[in-house]
């Protein structure tokens, strides 16, 4: 086995100290373990430490190296920022970065010093940091809430999240007001201030409390990852679902962040819906959906999009569809007179939602959109209709009865001139056109002399009413047209956002089966299929949804993509409602971006069967050129050993014939599990390896093992397994240690190999350490690929299949393998298995 070609660093690991609140004691615990680590030869420094004053924690930085910050000139001042090029250029294993949510001041590298660590962890390097539970960015509104103080440094919850161990620093609020209290926090003249401020009994639980739901999510998730690592199949209950619905408006982010306390609490999916009326009314500023989806993100929630006029029934139906148990709306500030004609949406959802618990939130900027603006476009057009008749007779009934001493046919024109306008605004051209008809006839019967006849004596009046009414028709038409301009700008933008959601799914690398399920998500649709025209087969490309149409014929609604130059012909089907032709322009557009999605999949699978070819040339090459080293020299050690006894000139003493036996079955072995490697290599390449399970015992397996190893070699191998019993292939399991211990004995020169096994649960973990020159760092993944050393570079070297072959079987077992370094110098392999 050769060293394997340089790569990229490991990443280095993320620990980080959280704490409650100041002064918990997180800056004090990091530097503990700093001197710990250094005491067990950690090489280890300080980049930033804040100690705030506080001798104790001061004193615990003496012994402790560490990089000088570097210093940024903003306004006039200096401020002490963290080094990042001077921690890379050191390169320690392990580096302090006390504040993970602190901002950098202008002109630094990073905006951000979660940023700057991220660089230090892509660089390989460990960082141990501290974070308070304030600072995070899912309970920020909470926190101002809570202590009146709004926090103005924040950190993602995903970069938190994504820590290999968090720590909790935690002390009752009893404890952490006697520390303040004894000057272990703040300088003497701030703590009656503090007291009585921020760190108030009632302030100090309830942070207490946030950041122990907080923690104990986080704990969830890695129990999450610790059983699909493991491959723990047990079956869980369903978790909630918790559905927070926005309108894009100031108060949505306020919603998300208390729907995402909700979903805490139970551990529950959060999701974030945003309805798009399908006539455009009330959409949202572009850059407000997106501040909404970088808090999403931010959070761990996922944000949906759908469309509906009827936004009750659409968001009930979404939730309906995610089996949501909990759904989060916000209240309106609408008046009680609008609540008397229409209750609103809050209310619908209460009354239509069922089993679904519905979660009302206030909020000072929750704005509320007028009665008329939530009437349909139906009930607006039969209002207006309505109106042109209704205007027009009150307005000449308050002249008849009121009006009519005190004005002359002028004033009587303009009131019902007014009346004209009101109609147009309601319902257009049309519905004014008869109101200023209607207008005229009774201005005329009722106003005008003579009374009660249509006759007009006075020319005067007559062109004063015509112009007057003519007059109003033009402006009603003016207002109609504008109306429409607005309506058709609505609908233009209620689309771009459709496509621009769509759009970014592609862009985001969603498949085409992805990419369909938001088509059937947003438009509330049973199924959504992509297939060939029937031309080139009727093929079903993809499909979301249950029942998926498999042809045009079938569908409710069928959208054709591609263009006459295309030389295939596609379809989107969707089953469930029938589409509007509004909607069927925006899934046009999508529809070709599917059929692209099909086009680009279909030239990947043929790059990918070319480079495939490329792969299997390459293996081939590289299978003759190993072999062809490792076949030529056991080959001709057994043949001039061979040759030598054969000998007619030379005769041999005992001794020196027996070395001659020996170098003809050493050289035999070594053809042998050099064959037997290809072979397996070609059986697991095949796909026929089908392991027959059974408890073995592993201190047998390892002896069997041995059996193929010279005496020497068996006796630098110490067994220490304790009756360790594994479920396994017997034979499977005695391949893969002898490549094991092959390959430790190997590297190891004259150190010992010790075999060791325990039992964790309901898994056997078997380790294989031995003390030799070990492996880069990095390295662990490509150790287990083949071909690890090409050429006559070293005669020891084998193919460098063992290895591989050894993961082959360990997988097929339903185990892994992994390699890790062996305290004080040297590589340990350890296998995971399942205990019978």
């Amino acid at each position: 086995m050769s060293s394997p070609a340089p790569q990229r660093p490991k990443r280095g690991e993320l620990r980080i100290y959280l704490g409650a609140a100041p002064g918990v004691g997180k800056t004090y615990a990091m530097l503990g373990e700093a001197h710990r680590r250094i005491e067990r030869g950690t090489d280890l420094v300080a980049a930033v430490v804040e100690t705030h004053g506080r001798a104790k924690t001061a004193q615990l930085l003496d012994g402790i190296e560490t990089v000088p910050p570097r210093m940024v000139e903003y306004r006039g001042h200096s401020f002490a920022e963290l080094d990042v090029d001077a921690v890379l250029r050191r390169r320690p294993q392990v580096v302090l970065v006390d504040e993970l949510a602190h901002t950098n001041t202008p002109g630094s590298r990073n905006p951000k010093r979660w940023q700057d660590i991220e660089e230090l962890l892509d660089a390989g390097i460990t960082v141990v940091t501290t974070v308070n539970v304030q600072h995070l960015e899912s309970l920020n509104d909470v926190v101002t809430q809570i202590t009146g103080i709004e926090q103005q440094e924040k950190v993602p919850d995903e970069v938190v999240r994504a820590a290999d161990q968090i720590e909790l620093v935690d002390i009752t609020p009893e404890a952490l007001r006697r520390r303040l209290a004894h000057g272990n926090v703040y300088a003497p003249e701030r703590v009656d201030a503090a007291l009585s401020n921020y760190f108030r009994r009632g302030n100090l639980t309830a942070l207490r409390e946030l950041a122990l739901l907080w923690l104990a999510d986080q704990v969830d998730a890695a129990l999450e990852k610790y059983r699909a690592d493991n491959k723990i199949t047990t079956t869980w209950e369903a978790r909630e679902r918790v559905v927070v619905a926005i309108t894009g408006g100031p108060e949505s982010e306020t919603l998300v962040r208390r729907a995402s306390r909700i979903a805490t609490k139970s551990s529950a999916e959060l999701m974030v819906v945003h309805v798009v009326r399908g006539d455009g009314l009330f959409g949202a500023a572009p850059h407000q959906i997106d501040r909404v989806r970088e808090l999403a993100t931010s959070i761990g929630a996922t944000l949906h999009t759908v469309v509906g006029d009827d936004v009750p029934s659409a968001l009930l139906d979404f939730a309906r569809q995610m089996n949501a148990t909990q759904l989060v709306i916000g209240t309106s500030r609408r008046s009680r007179w609008a609540r008397i004609f229409d209750e609103g949406i809050g209310a619908t959802v209460v009354q239509n939602s069922g089993t679904i618990d519905v979660h009302m939130v206030t909020h000072p900027q929750a704005g509320g959109t007028s009665l008329w603006a939530r009437v349909s476009p139906r009930q607006r057009h039969a209002a207006a209709w309505l109106a042109a008749v209704v205007v027009p007779s009150a307005i000449c009934a308050t002249a008849v009865l009121f009006l009519q001493p005190f004005l002359g046919i002028g004033g009587e024109s303009a009131i019902f001139f007014i009346g004209v306008l009101v109609v147009s605004l309601l319902g257009g051209v049309a519905p004014a056109a008869l109101s200023a008809v209607l207008s005229g006839v009774l201005l005329n019967f009722f106003l005008v002399e003579p009374l009660h006849t249509l006759t007009i004596d006075d020319p005067d009046s007559a062109v004063t009413i015509v112009v007057l009414l003519a007059v109003a028709v033009a402006v009603a038409a003016l207002v109609d047209r504008v109306a429409n301009r607005a309506r058709e700008s609505r609908r233009a933008a209620a689309e771009a956002e459709l496509l621009a959601l769509f759009a970014g799914s592609v862009l985001q690398g969603a498949d085409l089966d992805t990419l369909l399920e938001r088509v059937r998500e947003a438009y509330s649709q049973r199924s959504v299929s992509l297939v060939r025209g029937p031309a080139h087969g009727g093929e079903v490309l993809g499909s979301a949804g249950t029942d998926p149409c498999v042809s045009v014929e079938d569908a409710d609604t069928a959208i054709e993509a591609g263009s006459d130059n295309d030389s295939e012909e596609f379809w989107m089907v969707l089953a469930g409602r029938t589409l509007p032709a509004r909607d069927r322009r925006v899934l046009a557009a999508v529809a070709n971006q599917a059929a692209g999605l099909v086009r680009q999949r279909e030239l990947a699978a043929a790059a990918g069967k070319a480079e495939v070819l490329a792969q299997a040339d390459e293996l081939r090459r590289s299978l003759l050129s190993a072999v062809s080293h490792d076949l030529r020299t056991p080959l001709a050690a057994a043949k001039a050993a061979v040759s030598s006894l054969r000998s007619e000139d030379v005769r041999f003493s005992a001794d020196d014939t027996a070395e001659l036996l020996a170098t003809v079955e050493e050289s035999v072995d070594q053809l042998t599990g050099l064959v037997g490697n290809l072979l397996d290599s070609s059986r697991l390449a095949a796909g026929v390896v089908r392991p027959e399970l059974g408890p073995v015992y592993l201190e047998e397996a390892v002896a069997r093992a041995l059996l193929g190893i010279n005496r020497a070699g068996r006796d630098r191998v110490k067994i220490e397994v304790d009756g360790a019993v594994v479920l396994a292939d017997s034979g499977l399991l005695e391949r893969v240690l002898a490549n094991i211990l092959d390959n430790a004995l190997r590297y190891a020169a004259d150190g010992p190999v010790r075999v060791t096994a325990g039992r964790i649960g309901e898994r056997v973990l078997i380790a294989v350490a031995d003390e030799g020159p070990g492996i880069a760092q990095g390295a662990e993944t490509a150790l287990f690929a083949p071909f690890q050393r090409l050429g006559d570079h070293d005669t020891r070297s084998g193919v460098g299949l063992g290895l591989s072959v050894s993961r082959g079987f360990v997988e097929a077992m339903g185990g892994t393998i992994a390699a890790t370094d062996t305290p004080g110098g040297g590589l340990t392999v350890e296998i995971d298995l399942a205990a019978p």
